[in-house]
């Protein structure tokens, strides 16, 4: 029989947001593995997980998740992840890689699954979509992502503040992931980009210490790597006018 890696979504960190899928794919794995920075830490991803199966089903593997200066190590770490993910599938033939989000979506499964297909060839690779921040934070705040013909763009601020200054120039939504670090540079592209009333942020969401807040408060200050951002798009407040 094929080994089958599953690629499982489970959401910003509120273990209600867990599809059904998702628990089900997760109790079903052999094995869960959860991706750390090192093996003393216990992450979203696996403080999630275990709303839903054993402690001693879920696996810690290393990943460098904010490397970004060094590809070498970055780049080590992958094929050591992907190593070790690829030893449990030869020897149990089930394994579930939970991931924050969605797995489609800016997520280190992305790399695990290439990896995999060049280490073990003819894994099946599968991925059980999740609720992502952006779609959380838009619960919570009640900032509405889209209406009629807007579109939609999500950027990561890791790309740099220019990114993000011209998708603030164009038209609909901008969602900004990861910008904590640059959180004075996001707040001046919003002033500049005359985006600032209407946006907001958020960061650990459906936690304990969840923080959700207008973007105008942005000083300067940093903020958790994590965060989200929200710029809804400009709208007259007519019913419709954009269908």
């Amino acid at each position: 029989m094929s080994s089958k890696l599953v690629g499982v979504g489970v959401g910003p960190g509120d273990p209600e947001l867990v599809t059904v899928k998702g628990v089900n794919a997760l109790r079903e794995a052999d094995v869960v593995v959860v991706p750390v920075m090192d093996t003393g830490e216990r992450g979203r991803a696996e403080a999630t997980v275990l709303h839903y199966v054993p402690e001693e089903k879920v696996l810690r593997v290393v990943f460098a998740l904010n490397e970004r200066s060094d590809r070498g190590r970055r780049e080590a770490a992958w094929d050591a992840a992907g190593g070790r993910v690829a030893e449990l599938l030869k020897h149990h033939g089930s394994v579930a890689f939970a991931t924050i989000g969605d797995p489609n979506v800016y997520s280190t499964f992305t790399y695990l699954a290439q990896t995999i297909a060049e280490l073990v060839p003819g894994t099946v690779v599968e991925t059980v979509p999740g609720i992502t921040a952006m779609q959380d934070l838009a619960a919570r705040s009640g900032a509405v992502l889209t209406e009629g013909t807007e579109p939609l763009t999500l950027v990561p601020v890791t790309a740099g503040a220019t990114v993000l200054k011209e998708a603030l120039a164009g038209p609909g939504t901008v969602v900004a992931y990861k910008f904590g670090r640059q959180a004075r540079e996001v707040a001046g592209a919003l002033r500049e980009t005359g985006r600032l009333a209407d946006a907001v942020w958020g960061s650990a969401l459906g936690l304990p210490e969840e923080s959700i807040r207008p973007a105008a408060e942005l000083d300067g200050a940093p903020l958790p790597y994590l965060s989200t951002l929200i710029a809804p798009a400009r709208r007259d407040g007519g019913r419709g006018g954009k269908l």
